[in-house]
């Protein structure tokens, strides 16, 4: 999740001082108050780095809970001493670094890759994320963990960190019973909250799924039923050391009941100490013939898939050819029921497209895209066979259908991070599309247009009395009803409903739940 609004109490947990300065940086929160702890005393250039940075956020109205804290010692004892320190802070938000980063070269002689970064850095984010848990638990109280890569200092000499996982999106769902469902990533696993009755105001939980150690990451994909599916990635010890990172799926079949078993699909680069923890994160998506497909960036910074037919098992995974990527894919379902698949260039603004003729074709790449998105940005739209982003230079989100030649821009370019939505919402006897997203000033902005006509302008509307933290998510339910929620930097559920299934775009009071 990123930061978009919303104050809280947040931890920052980092390797030394040097790092955590850059983790607090991002804190860009008004309100929120903010905690440090650091695994070693990098001496005096360290601490007056990170000095600069919480003056720096200050001023930026936020609040500093005393002087850094250092913990000391081994593994075990350092996870401990983290713990004691976050009882002591009680923070319901925890930034720490980049636990699985991205290799730059690979040392032929060693046997291993290159990174422009310590080793020390992802250890302590290890620690840091043991220790989130261990204190969730302890606590009996969700809390939220926002892993960071650190960037190399841009021309200006300063750090910038951008997060490690994307964020959470689509993920407020509808059951058969016509009750919602909202699933969020914690340090200790998903949370969930059910709502008790359909249209209502009132929500059970957070309720901690029982399931395996997973990254505080998570995929929500809904089937053509409407059916919710969670897709994450778990970290397993390896028997000769080190971790190995895995795709895992769950789904939901009835509203407040528990998931399915968590299955494991393995990883493009199964089995490798090194290549394994590099696993990109999943994006997936069903097909109108009830076919699954799961992507996710390999080792070699390329595109790996694997899919299951209705009629039969898993296939193994397959690689992809072409342009290297970022680990940021998103997946588009098109009116006629096909998949395809996005993804940003590596090191670049551009994007690329993956899209076969049938189930059984080969996908086939296009380079053309005419969109330019600001990493981070990019979901699935509204509408089938669409994808909303934020323009790289202006942040403006824009809406692009796939094949089109140029993309239709939607206004609203306060706040970050992807701009979601439903379609098919009736109003005055016609159709549109909903759009939300975080605005300025901590709120929640709502957008419509008539559906298929984003061109003809878009309503925006700010919905006070919630500050969103993360990506805000819609539904509409099978009699028409909308409703809005988002999670706050107290990881609080917030959630407001439409006031009418068919007259205006009114929506009534936040309800927390």
């Amino acid at each position: 999740m990123s930061t978009t609004a919303g104050s809280g109490r947040v931890a920052v947990v980092a390797e030394c001082a040097r790092d955590a300065a850059v983790l607090v940086a991002a804190e860009t929160a008004g309100g929120s108050g903010i905690g440090v702890i650091c695994l070693r005393d990098d001496g005096k250039e360290g601490r007056a780095a990170l000095d600069r940075a919480l003056a720096d956020a200050s001023g930026r109205g936020c609040r500093v809970a005393g002087p850094p804290r250092f913990v000391t010692g081994e593994r075990e004892a350092a996870i401990a001493g983290v713990v004691k320190e976050l009882l002591a802070l009680r923070p319901r938000r925890i930034r720490v670094p980049d636990p699985d980063p991205t290799h730059q070269d690979w040392d032929m002689e060693a046997g291993r890759p290159v990174y422009d970064e310590p080793d020390e850095r992802a250890a302590a984010a290890l620690v840091a994320l043991r220790a989130a848990r261990e204190y969730q638990v302890e606590s009996s109280a969700p809390v939220l963990v926002d892993c960071r890569r650190t960037e190399p200092p841009t021309a200006h000499g300063a750090a910038v960190s951008c997060p490690r996982y994307p964020a959470v999106t689509g993920w407020l769902t509808e059951g058969f019973d016509g009750r919602s469902s909202a699933f969020l990533p914690s340090a200790a696993g998903v949370l969930r909250w059910t709502q008790q009755r359909r249209h209502g105001t009132a929500w059970d939980g957070p309720e901690l799924l029982p399931g395996p150690r997973l990254m505080p990451g998570l995929r929500v994909v809904r089937d053509f039923s409407g059916l919710p599916h969670l897709f994450a990635l778990r970290r397993t010890a390896r028997k000769g050391g080190g971790d190995d990172i895995e795709i895992v799926h769950a789904a939901q079949y009835r509203t407040g009941h528990p998931l399915t078993p968590w299955h494991s699909l393995g990883s493009p680069n199964a089995g490798d100490a090194y290549k394994s923890r590099e696993t990109g994160f999943p994006a997936a998506g069903f097909d109108a013939a009830g076919g699954l497909v799961v992507f996710a960036r390999n080792f070699g910074h390329s595109v790996s898939f694997r899919e299951q037919r209705p009629e039969g098992g898993w296939s193994p995974w397959r690689h992809l050819s072409g342009v290297r990527v970022a680990d940021e894919l998103v997946t588009v379902t098109t009116h006629k029921g096909e998949v395809e698949l996005l993804a940003r260039v590596r090191d670049s603004a551009a994007v690329v497209r993956w899209h076969r003729p049938a189930p059984d074709g080969e996908w086939a790449e296009d380079r053309t895209v005419p969109i330019a998105p600001r990493a981070g940005s990019m979901a699935a739209g509204p509408e089938p066979g669409t994808v909303v982003y934020r323009d790289l230079g202006t942040g403006e989100p824009w809406l692009w259908y796939l094949g089109s030649t140029a993309p239709v821009p939607l206004g609203g370019a306060a706040g970050e991070g992807p701009v979601t939505g439903v379609r098919g919402v009736e109003a005055d006897g016609w159709s549109y599309s909903l759009l939300v997203r975080p605005d300025a000033g901590g709120a929640c902005a709502v957008g419509a247009f008539a559906e298929g006509r984003p061109d003809a302008g878009v309503w925006w509307n700010s919905l006070a009395g919630a500050e969103p933290y993360g990506v805000p998510a819609a539904v509409l339910d099978r009699t028409g009803m909308v409703t809005v929620a988002t999670l706050t930097g107290e990881a609080q559920l917030t959630v407001v409903n439409r006031e009418s299934r068919t007259g205006g775009f009114e929506f009534g009071p936040w309800y927390t739940a």
